[in-house]
């Protein structure tokens, strides 16, 4: 483990051209040596910066452009002005887990064997891009959040949460021993991604995925971010009251409502055990009188459902508040270590999130708001600055693009494809026109059925199945942005239904998606039947 070596072994991390130094220096000589930090072979090779956060809805990122303009988020606006953002990167299965192990072998959950977040447990013993980066060279780190059950494979260093993890003073796991922080979860994450940094050998390149909880449930910010948008009213997205009219019985009977699930510890009626004396008194200061007044104004019907959501807002932009100063911190450090025009930057997320739309939170579903996740990259002199890519890119392409980036070949069952010529402005030919998504987990946490479907610049057939469900729908983005209202069988649409129909037969061929769902798939122990074989 390197932080350790570090620390009993002072001269081990130094690179060749430092123990010349030293050894010619101890001799009362002098001698010119290059400058160059690292072999002129791994100059080529960028460093590679993955920055993933939990939950972070692109709508929250001012460089998306989101109408209701919730939160200024420089950083990240930073990376979208020096680099170049992308706005349909799609995720294979919206939920925690299954994203971060998509990303680490770069395939879909049912041949990664990672399909939710209740039973399933990540197999560290198969082909991963951090493994073989490694294999290549590369010093590899990761930093925050893992969430997959096992330990981490194929890192030199991990300190890593346990579980879900908790915002403030949290238990972590430092390669394999159980340490406690004090402190905000955001700001230690990316204390010891930096401290990695600065420790690492710095004659060989190096990945860090630094990965953050924020801004996941149940939305606590820092101490110094209570009252950060001065009691600001938002505005209520257009489908904030939505009937769910026009679609099926999977939209409706969900329990992912702001009106009915959220609870008291969302909503800070009831603060984080984790709190110590003192934090707990600032806590307190900024929650207890708006607390009160509430409780003395008791809104009931759509007023109770308003307060709900501009409680949610406040507390979840608070939370990336933070992920954005962590971000800044990070591009301040390359940049006084001269370690920017080297290293490649991505900014993401495991999904995106429900910030009212619909009357929701969380994610989960096909739809746009929790299957598209924000991407944004800096790589000086590869990709231009301020470009704004539309094509429907994935996490399931970032383990063959870092393997790209390194030189190195990715595994053959990865069912991605690098992004390296579309950064650089040349996307292929042959690059994909549709998407598969399928997403397991059921009935609980939230009700959300399981369904799966293919995905295009304008359309949407989408397959919902399990033991009381069975029924399509189809969407077009451009009559109905919103997706308020299926299509699936009006003959205006029969075409287009035909088409996307022949089209998701060749994807789950393609993909080797199972006519049936493995069990335990939806994470319960009593399987429904499984995926039905597409029809038109």
């Amino acid at each position: 483990m390197v932080f350790w070596t570090v620390r009993t072994m002072p001269f081990a991390n130094l690179s060749l051209r430092s123990l010349l130094l030293l050894t010619f220096a101890a001799c009362g000589l002098a001698v010119a040596l290059p400058v160059s930090r690292a072999p002129a072979a791994d100059a080529r090779r960028p460093n590679i910066v993955f920055i993933f956060s939990d939950d972070h809805a692109w709508q929250s990122i001012s460089a998306y452009g989101e109408k209701r303009k919730l939160l200024d988020t420089p950083n990240f606006d930073s990376l979208a002005a020096e680099g170049m953002r992308f706005n349909r990167c799609l995720v294979t299965n919206s939920i925690c887990g299954p994203s971060r192990a998509t990303i680490l072998t770069g395939k879909y959950s049912h041949l990664n064997g990672f399909f939710n977040n209740s039973n399933s447990r990540f197999d560290g013993s198969q082909t991963t891009f951090p493994k073989l980066l490694r294999g290549a060279g590369y010093q590899t780190a990761i930093v925050g959040k893992w969430h997959l059950v096992s330990e981490p494979t194929g890192f030199d260093y991990w300190h890593i949460l346990p579980g879900q993890g908790v915002y403030y003073n949290p238990t972590m796991i430092d390669n394999g021993r159980r340490v406690e922080h004090q402190g905000y979860v955001t700001d230690l994450i990316t204390d010891l991604s930096l401290a990695w940094l600065k420790q690492r050998d710095p004659a060989k390149p190096f990945l860090l995925m630094c990965q953050h909880k924020a801004p996941h449930r149940e939305w606590e910010p820092a101490l110094r971010h209570l009252g950060h948008d001065h009691d600001r009213v938002y505005a209520e997205p257009a489908t904030f009251f939505d009937d769910y009219a026009g679609r099926g019985l999977a939209e409706r009977d969900q329990q992912m409502t702001i009106e009915h699930t959220m609870n008291a510890k969302d909503l800070k009626l009831t603060p984080p055990p984790q709190l110590n004396a003192e934090q707990r008194t600032a806590w307190d200061a900024y929650y207890e009188p708006r607390n009160e007044k509430f409780r003395q104004s008791k809104p009931r019907g759509r007023d109770l459902v308003r307060w709900r959501y501009q409680r949610y807002m406040h507390d979840y932009l608070g939370c990336v508040k933070a992920v954005n100063e962590s971000v800044g911190r990070v591009l301040k450090f390359l940049d006084a270590e001269g370690l920017a025009d080297n290293t490649i930057v991505i900014y993401c997320s495991d999904q995106g999130f429900y910030l009212g739309e619909h009357g929701w939170f969380d994610k989960r579903w096909i739809f746009e708001e929790s299957l598209r996740t924000p991407l944004l990259v800096r790589w000086p002199g590869k990709i231009k600055p301020g470009s704004v890519n539309h094509e429907l890119v994935s996490n399931l392409d970032f383990a063959q693009t870092f393997l790209d980036l390194a030189g190195a070949a990715p595994a053959p069952e990865m069912q991605g494809r690098s992004l390296v010529p579309v950064f650089e402005g040349h996307t292929p030919a042959d690059w994909r026109k549709s998407f598969y998504y399928h997403y397991y987990e059921y009935p609980t946490p939230h009700h959300v059925r399981p369904h799966y479907g293919v995905v295009t610049d304008r359309h949407k057939l989408v397959h919902f199945y399990g033991p009381d469900t069975d029924y399509w729908e189809l969407f077009d983005l451009i009559d109905d942005p919103h997706e308020l209202r299926s299509v699936f069988g009006d003959p205006r649409y029969g075409d287009t239904q035909k088409t996307l129909a022949a089209e998701l037969t060749r994807l789950r061929q393609e993909l080797k998606v199972p006519e049936h769902d493995p069990p335990g798939a939806s994470g319960q122990r009593v399987e429904g039947r499984g995926a039905e074989k597409t029809t038109q």
